[in-house]
């Protein structure tokens, strides 16, 4: 044999001892595990209501984040006026505010019973406003003191758990 066969082996020996040295090893099979199957049983349902949590929407001076939330009923929105400016949520539509309460401004102003979704009154920056929603359905609000700045709560009906 002559030195480029030796070479050319020599080679060819380092090439493949180290791809089998850097080769990823390989996967290796998943182990058979026994498991008994659980006697089977009859399934309890317990019907309870999914207790109210509070939700709370940030007023800005970009408008109202997040712009609309789905509660369920009996939550309590919190409505945080985190803007420069002044924050009045009241219920669609504008001026009236009649789409939750069925009542105007002026019938349910002062809101001394808490049934209708208006704040009735401009509040301050750094203040905040709460209503719980005690109806089922899509209620639309903004803020009365910019009109242009609305959002959305919608209102399920309580769950029930398995």
């Amino acid at each position: 044999m002559n030195g480029k066969t030796l070479g050319s082996i020599a080679v060819l020996i380092v090439i493949i001892g180290g791809w089998y040295l850097l080769r990823p090893a390989p996967a290796s099979a998943p182990t058979a595990a026994t498991t008994e199957a659980p006697a089977a049983t009859a399934p309890t349902v317990t019907t309870t209501a999914v207790p109210a949590t509070g939700v709370t929407v940030t007023y800005t001076d970009q408008g109202f984040s997040p712009k609309s939330v789905t509660v369920p009923l009996g939550t309590t929105v919190t409505f945080v006026n985190q803007s420069t400016g002044g924050m009045w949520v009241g219920s669609a539509k504008h001026p009236s505010h009649t789409v939750y309460s069925g009542t105007d401004l002026s019938a349910h102003c002062p809101d001394t019973s808490g049934t209708a979704f208006d704040e009735c009154a401009a509040a301050t920056p750094g203040s905040s406003y709460s209503f719980t929603f005690g109806k089922v359905g899509t209620w639309g609000y903004h803020n009365h003191v910019k009109s242009s700045d609305f959002g959305g709560v919608t209102v399920t009906a309580a769950t029930t758990t398995p």
